[in-house]
Protein backbone atom coordinates (compact mmCIF):
# COMPACT_ATOMS: atom_id res chain seq x y z
CA UNK A 1 0.00 0.00 0.00
CA UNK A 2 2.64 2.67 0.91
CA UNK A 3 4.69 1.80 -2.39
CA UNK A 4 1.72 2.23 -4.07
CA UNK A 5 1.06 5.79 -2.58
CA UNK A 6 5.09 6.48 -3.13
CA UNK A 7 4.42 5.73 -6.48
CA UNK A 8 1.40 7.80 -6.81
CA UNK A 9 3.47 10.72 -6.30
CA UNK A 10 6.13 10.48 -9.26
CA UNK A 11 5.17 14.06 -9.52
CA UNK A 12 4.98 15.22 -5.93
CA UNK A 13 3.55 18.50 -5.34
CA UNK A 14 3.55 20.37 -1.87
CA UNK A 15 -1.04 20.15 -1.50
CA UNK A 16 -0.71 16.50 -2.38
CA UNK A 17 1.79 15.89 -0.10
CA UNK A 18 0.23 17.36 2.72
CA UNK A 19 -3.12 15.94 1.81
CA UNK A 20 -1.50 12.58 1.79
CA UNK A 21 -0.10 13.15 5.21
CA UNK A 22 -3.05 14.10 6.61
CA UNK A 23 -5.28 11.40 5.79
CA UNK A 24 -3.19 8.75 4.75
CA UNK A 25 -3.95 6.85 8.35
CA UNK A 26 -7.55 7.22 7.51
CA UNK A 27 -6.99 5.51 4.19
CA UNK A 28 -4.93 2.55 5.69
CA UNK A 29 -7.03 1.98 8.21
CA UNK A 30 -10.47 1.50 6.01
CA UNK A 31 -8.29 -0.70 4.04
CA UNK A 32 -6.88 -3.28 6.69
CA UNK A 33 -11.01 -3.35 7.84
CA UNK A 34 -12.24 -3.97 4.21
CA UNK A 35 -9.56 -6.37 3.64
CA UNK A 36 -10.66 -8.30 6.85
CA UNK A 37 -14.10 -8.40 5.65
CA UNK A 38 -13.13 -9.43 1.90
CA UNK A 39 -11.39 -12.75 3.97
CA UNK A 40 -14.02 -13.33 6.70
CA UNK A 41 -16.53 -11.20 7.65
CA UNK A 42 -18.42 -8.50 9.21
CA UNK A 43 -18.82 -10.85 12.41
CA UNK A 44 -14.72 -10.58 12.24
CA UNK A 45 -14.62 -6.47 13.58
CA UNK A 46 -14.86 -5.72 17.06
CA UNK A 47 -16.97 -3.57 17.92
CA UNK A 48 -14.49 -0.05 17.20
CA UNK A 49 -14.07 -1.00 14.03
CA UNK A 50 -17.43 -1.56 13.49
CA UNK A 51 -18.27 2.10 14.92
CA UNK A 52 -15.17 3.13 12.87
CA UNK A 53 -16.42 1.67 9.42
CA UNK A 54 -18.86 3.89 8.12
CA UNK A 55 -16.93 7.34 9.67
CA UNK A 56 -13.96 6.00 7.63
CA UNK A 57 -15.63 5.40 4.18
CA UNK A 58 -17.10 9.01 4.58
CA UNK A 59 -13.52 10.45 4.95
CA UNK A 60 -12.57 8.56 1.87
CA UNK A 61 -15.41 9.19 -0.11
CA UNK A 62 -14.68 12.78 0.91
CA UNK A 63 -10.84 12.50 0.36
CA UNK A 64 -12.22 11.30 -3.27
CA UNK A 65 -14.13 14.17 -4.00
CA UNK A 66 -11.24 16.42 -3.19
CA UNK A 67 -8.41 14.46 -5.11
CA UNK A 68 -10.91 14.72 -8.50
CA UNK A 69 -11.52 18.07 -7.94
CA UNK A 70 -8.02 19.87 -7.17
CA UNK A 71 -6.80 17.37 -9.76
CA UNK A 72 -4.09 15.50 -7.56
CA UNK A 73 -2.29 12.63 -9.28
CA UNK A 74 -4.41 9.89 -11.42
CA UNK A 75 -2.63 6.87 -9.02
CA UNK A 76 -4.28 8.34 -6.00
CA UNK A 77 -7.32 9.17 -7.58
CA UNK A 78 -7.56 5.64 -9.05
CA UNK A 79 -6.20 4.14 -5.47
CA UNK A 80 -9.27 5.94 -3.66
CA UNK A 81 -12.13 4.49 -6.44
CA UNK A 82 -10.83 1.35 -5.84
CA UNK A 83 -10.75 1.44 -1.82
CA UNK A 84 -14.14 3.12 -1.68
CA UNK A 85 -15.08 0.52 -4.08
CA UNK A 86 -14.65 -2.18 -2.23
CA UNK A 87 -16.00 -0.44 0.96
CA UNK A 88 -18.89 0.24 -0.23
CA UNK A 89 -19.34 -3.60 -1.26
CA UNK A 90 -18.80 -4.20 1.90
CA UNK A 91 -21.09 -2.16 3.89
CA UNK A 92 -23.72 -2.53 1.26
CA UNK A 93 -23.39 -5.42 -0.39
CA UNK A 94 -25.56 -8.65 0.43
CA UNK A 95 -23.28 -10.18 2.99
CA UNK A 96 -25.86 -13.01 4.09
CA UNK A 97 -25.55 -15.95 1.75
CA UNK A 98 -28.08 -17.03 -0.41
CA UNK A 99 -28.78 -20.24 1.79
CA UNK A 100 -29.40 -17.78 4.38
CA UNK A 101 -31.77 -15.56 2.45
CA UNK A 102 -33.49 -18.48 1.59
CA UNK A 103 -34.28 -19.56 5.29
CA UNK A 104 -35.56 -16.42 5.98
CA UNK A 105 -37.76 -16.13 2.76
CA UNK A 106 -39.80 -18.98 3.90
CA UNK A 107 -39.25 -19.00 8.08
CA UNK A 108 -40.40 -15.22 8.21
CA UNK A 109 -40.63 -13.10 4.75
CA UNK A 110 -43.48 -15.07 2.89
CA UNK A 111 -45.69 -15.73 6.02
CA UNK A 112 -45.12 -12.60 7.16
CA UNK A 113 -46.07 -10.75 4.12
CA UNK A 114 -49.54 -13.33 3.50
CA UNK A 115 -50.32 -12.41 7.11
CA UNK A 116 -50.30 -8.28 6.38
CA UNK A 117 -52.88 -9.30 3.25
CA UNK A 118 -55.14 -11.01 5.82
CA UNK A 119 -58.46 -8.70 4.55
CA UNK A 120 -57.33 -8.87 0.92
CA UNK A 121 -57.07 -12.67 1.25
CA UNK A 122 -59.84 -12.74 2.63
CA UNK A 123 -62.09 -10.81 0.48
CA UNK A 124 -60.87 -13.30 -2.63
CA UNK A 125 -62.24 -16.27 -0.93
CA UNK A 126 -65.45 -14.84 -0.11
CA UNK A 127 -65.49 -13.22 -3.82
CA UNK A 128 -64.75 -16.93 -5.09
CA UNK A 129 -67.35 -18.77 -3.08
CA UNK A 130 -69.56 -15.93 -3.78
CA UNK A 131 -69.25 -16.33 -8.13
CA UNK A 132 -69.17 -20.51 -7.42
CA UNK A 133 -72.43 -19.82 -5.93
CA UNK A 134 -74.19 -17.96 -8.27
CA UNK A 135 -72.68 -19.97 -11.44
CA UNK A 136 -74.72 -23.45 -9.37
CA UNK A 137 -78.11 -21.17 -9.22
CA UNK A 138 -77.90 -19.93 -12.43
CA UNK A 139 -77.47 -23.14 -14.00
CA UNK A 140 -79.40 -24.98 -11.75
CA UNK A 141 -82.08 -23.15 -13.29
CA UNK A 142 -81.00 -23.02 -16.83
CA UNK A 143 -78.47 -24.85 -17.42
CA UNK A 144 -77.58 -23.70 -20.88
CA UNK A 145 -75.64 -20.78 -18.50
CA UNK A 146 -72.76 -23.48 -18.20
CA UNK A 147 -71.35 -22.51 -21.73
CA UNK A 148 -71.14 -19.39 -21.45
CA UNK A 149 -69.48 -19.55 -18.38
CA UNK A 150 -66.99 -22.68 -19.43
CA UNK A 151 -64.88 -22.44 -22.67
CA UNK A 152 -64.97 -26.18 -24.31
CA UNK A 153 -60.89 -26.77 -23.67
CA UNK A 154 -61.12 -26.44 -20.18
CA UNK A 155 -65.27 -28.87 -20.28
CA UNK A 156 -63.31 -31.45 -21.61
CA UNK A 157 -66.66 -33.63 -22.15
CA UNK A 158 -68.39 -33.02 -18.92
CA UNK A 159 -71.23 -30.76 -19.72
CA UNK A 160 -74.68 -30.81 -18.75
CA UNK A 161 -75.08 -33.54 -21.71
CA UNK A 162 -73.08 -36.26 -20.06
CA UNK A 163 -74.42 -39.21 -17.96
CA UNK A 164 -73.73 -39.64 -14.71
CA UNK A 165 -71.35 -42.79 -15.16
CA UNK A 166 -69.17 -41.39 -17.18
CA UNK A 167 -69.21 -37.99 -14.80
CA UNK A 168 -68.42 -40.89 -12.35
CA UNK A 169 -65.67 -42.63 -14.18
CA UNK A 170 -63.31 -38.91 -14.30
CA UNK A 171 -63.73 -39.16 -10.36
CA UNK A 172 -62.61 -42.34 -9.39
CA UNK A 173 -61.05 -43.85 -13.04
CA UNK A 174 -57.46 -43.25 -12.37
CA UNK A 175 -56.58 -44.73 -15.26
CA UNK A 176 -58.35 -42.65 -17.82
CA UNK A 177 -55.65 -41.13 -19.42
CA UNK A 178 -57.76 -37.57 -20.25
CA UNK A 179 -58.26 -37.08 -16.51
CA UNK A 180 -54.50 -35.80 -16.31
CA UNK A 181 -54.94 -34.37 -19.24
CA UNK A 182 -57.89 -32.18 -17.71
CA UNK A 183 -55.92 -31.72 -14.06
CA UNK A 184 -53.15 -30.39 -16.32
CA UNK A 185 -55.16 -28.48 -18.16
CA UNK A 186 -57.19 -27.43 -14.80
CA UNK A 187 -53.66 -26.79 -13.10
CA UNK A 188 -52.12 -24.64 -16.01
CA UNK A 189 -55.38 -22.66 -16.47
CA UNK A 190 -55.82 -21.62 -12.47
CA UNK A 191 -51.91 -20.52 -12.47
CA UNK A 192 -52.60 -18.11 -15.49
CA UNK A 193 -55.27 -16.60 -13.21
CA UNK A 194 -53.04 -16.38 -10.74
CA UNK A 195 -50.49 -14.72 -12.35
CA UNK A 196 -53.14 -12.37 -14.11
CA UNK A 197 -54.18 -11.52 -10.88
CA UNK A 198 -51.36 -10.11 -9.20
CA UNK A 199 -49.76 -8.54 -12.82
CA UNK A 200 -53.16 -6.58 -13.75
CA UNK A 201 -53.79 -5.02 -9.94
CA UNK A 202 -52.00 -1.66 -11.02
CA UNK A 203 -55.24 -1.25 -13.08
CA UNK A 204 -56.66 -0.10 -10.01
CA UNK A 205 -57.61 -3.84 -8.84
CA UNK A 206 -60.38 -4.38 -11.35
CA UNK A 207 -59.15 -6.76 -13.64
CA UNK A 208 -58.01 -8.85 -10.26
CA UNK A 209 -61.46 -8.37 -8.87
CA UNK A 210 -62.87 -9.96 -12.55
CA UNK A 211 -60.32 -12.86 -12.70
CA UNK A 212 -61.08 -13.41 -9.03
CA UNK A 213 -65.03 -14.05 -9.77
CA UNK A 214 -64.28 -15.72 -12.94
CA UNK A 215 -62.04 -18.38 -11.70
CA UNK A 216 -65.44 -18.74 -8.91
CA UNK A 217 -67.55 -19.25 -11.56
CA UNK A 218 -65.83 -21.38 -13.15
CA UNK A 219 -65.63 -23.52 -9.95
CA UNK A 220 -69.71 -23.47 -9.70
CA UNK A 221 -70.37 -24.04 -12.99
CA UNK A 222 -68.55 -27.81 -12.67
CA UNK A 223 -70.57 -28.34 -9.37
CA UNK A 224 -73.35 -27.44 -10.78
CA UNK A 225 -73.36 -30.40 -13.55
CA UNK A 226 -71.79 -33.13 -11.05
CA UNK A 227 -74.32 -31.66 -8.43
CA UNK A 228 -77.44 -32.61 -10.84
CA UNK A 229 -76.64 -36.23 -11.63
CA UNK A 230 -76.13 -36.57 -7.54
CA UNK A 231 -72.39 -36.38 -7.75
CA UNK A 232 -71.84 -33.45 -5.91
CA UNK A 233 -70.44 -34.91 -2.73
CA UNK A 234 -67.74 -36.71 -4.74
CA UNK A 235 -66.92 -33.84 -6.79
CA UNK A 236 -65.91 -32.17 -3.87
CA UNK A 237 -62.87 -34.55 -2.24
CA UNK A 238 -61.82 -34.66 -6.19
CA UNK A 239 -61.10 -30.93 -6.20
CA UNK A 240 -60.28 -30.29 -2.40
CA UNK A 241 -57.36 -32.10 -2.68
CA UNK A 242 -55.59 -29.91 -4.25
CA UNK A 243 -58.44 -27.39 -5.03
CA UNK A 244 -57.52 -26.40 -1.11
CA UNK A 245 -53.75 -25.08 -2.34
CA UNK A 246 -54.29 -23.99 -5.32
CA UNK A 247 -57.45 -21.77 -5.12
CA UNK A 248 -55.77 -20.72 -1.44
CA UNK A 249 -52.13 -19.57 -3.85
CA UNK A 250 -54.77 -17.78 -6.17
CA UNK A 251 -56.76 -16.02 -3.69
CA UNK A 252 -53.32 -14.75 -2.01
CA UNK A 253 -52.36 -13.67 -5.98
CA UNK A 254 -55.39 -11.79 -6.15
CA UNK A 255 -54.70 -10.26 -2.76
CA UNK A 256 -51.06 -9.18 -3.68
CA UNK A 257 -52.89 -7.32 -6.74
CA UNK A 258 -55.77 -6.08 -5.00
CA UNK A 259 -52.97 -4.42 -2.60
CA UNK A 260 -50.86 -2.54 -5.49
CA UNK A 261 -54.67 -1.83 -7.22
CA UNK A 262 -55.35 0.29 -3.58
CA UNK A 263 -52.80 1.81 -3.14
CA UNK A 264 -52.55 3.28 -6.65
CA UNK A 265 -56.16 3.99 -6.10
CA UNK A 266 -55.92 5.58 -2.87
CA UNK A 267 -52.52 6.73 -2.23
CA UNK A 268 -53.43 8.83 0.69
CA UNK A 269 -50.75 11.54 1.11
CA UNK A 270 -48.28 9.72 -0.89
CA UNK A 271 -47.51 9.93 -4.30
CA UNK A 272 -49.55 6.95 -6.41
CA UNK A 273 -45.75 5.64 -6.94
CA UNK A 274 -44.49 5.93 -3.32
CA UNK A 275 -47.82 4.44 -2.13
CA UNK A 276 -47.58 1.46 -5.17
CA UNK A 277 -43.78 0.98 -4.09
CA UNK A 278 -44.95 0.49 -0.67
CA UNK A 279 -47.43 -1.58 -1.42
CA UNK A 280 -45.35 -3.68 -3.99
CA UNK A 281 -42.69 -4.85 -1.66
CA UNK A 282 -45.31 -6.83 0.70
CA UNK A 283 -47.44 -7.80 -2.17
CA UNK A 284 -44.44 -9.12 -4.59
CA UNK A 285 -42.74 -11.26 -1.77
CA UNK A 286 -46.40 -12.90 -1.26
CA UNK A 287 -46.74 -13.73 -4.62
CA UNK A 288 -43.04 -15.29 -4.70
CA UNK A 289 -44.10 -17.78 -2.57
CA UNK A 290 -47.71 -18.91 -4.71
CA UNK A 291 -44.80 -20.13 -7.03
CA UNK A 292 -44.27 -22.84 -3.90
CA UNK A 293 -47.72 -23.43 -3.04
CA UNK A 294 -49.06 -24.27 -6.87
CA UNK A 295 -45.69 -26.97 -7.07
CA UNK A 296 -47.71 -28.09 -4.27
CA UNK A 297 -50.72 -28.06 -5.76
CA UNK A 298 -49.47 -29.76 -8.96
CA UNK A 299 -48.13 -32.81 -7.17
CA UNK A 300 -51.35 -33.44 -5.31
CA UNK A 301 -53.08 -33.36 -8.59
CA UNK A 302 -50.80 -35.04 -10.57
CA UNK A 303 -50.30 -38.24 -8.05
CA UNK A 304 -52.53 -37.99 -4.47
CA UNK A 305 -55.65 -37.11 -6.37
CA UNK A 306 -55.43 -39.82 -9.03
CA UNK A 307 -53.85 -42.25 -6.74
CA UNK A 308 -56.26 -41.73 -3.74
CA UNK A 309 -59.35 -42.73 -4.48
CA UNK A 310 -61.46 -42.81 -1.50
CA UNK A 311 -63.64 -40.08 -0.54
CA UNK A 312 -62.76 -39.91 2.94
CA UNK A 313 -59.50 -40.24 2.34
CA UNK A 314 -59.19 -37.49 0.32
CA UNK A 315 -61.10 -35.02 2.54
CA UNK A 316 -58.42 -35.99 5.16
CA UNK A 317 -55.48 -34.95 3.03
CA UNK A 318 -57.40 -32.14 1.80
CA UNK A 319 -57.91 -30.54 5.17
CA UNK A 320 -54.51 -31.74 6.41
CA UNK A 321 -53.23 -29.68 3.45
CA UNK A 322 -55.23 -26.37 4.19
CA UNK A 323 -54.74 -26.73 8.38
CA UNK A 324 -51.08 -26.52 7.57
CA UNK A 325 -51.15 -23.38 4.86
CA UNK A 326 -53.36 -21.78 7.60
CA UNK A 327 -50.92 -22.57 10.51
CA UNK A 328 -47.86 -21.85 8.47
CA UNK A 329 -49.28 -18.29 7.24
CA UNK A 330 -50.91 -17.27 10.56
CA UNK A 331 -49.94 -18.95 13.30
CA UNK A 332 -46.22 -19.51 12.92
CA UNK A 333 -45.14 -16.23 11.52
CA UNK A 334 -46.56 -14.77 15.82
CA UNK A 335 -44.84 -17.58 17.88
CA UNK A 336 -41.86 -16.45 15.89
CA UNK A 337 -42.42 -12.88 17.02
CA UNK A 338 -42.84 -14.12 20.39
CA UNK A 339 -40.27 -15.88 20.59
CA UNK A 340 -38.48 -12.45 19.29
CA UNK A 341 -39.98 -10.84 22.30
Amino acid sequence: MNDALAHADDAPRVNATRFRQAHEADWLELEHIVARMEKGSIKSLGDEELLALPVLYRTTLSSLSVARDTSLDRALVRYLEGLCTRAYFQIYGAQTPAWQQLKGFFLRGWPLAVQKLWRETLFCVALTFGAALVAYLLIRNDPTWYYSIIPEGLAQGRDPTTDADALRATLYDGKQSWLAVFATFLFTHNSQIAIFSFALGFAFAVPTVLLILYNGLVLGAFFAVFEAKGLGSNLGPWLMIHGTTEIFAICIAGASGIRIGMAIAFPGRDSRMDSAVRAGKTAATAMAGTVVMLAVAALLEGFGRQLILDDGLRVLVATAVLVGWLTYFYVWPRQGAHRAD
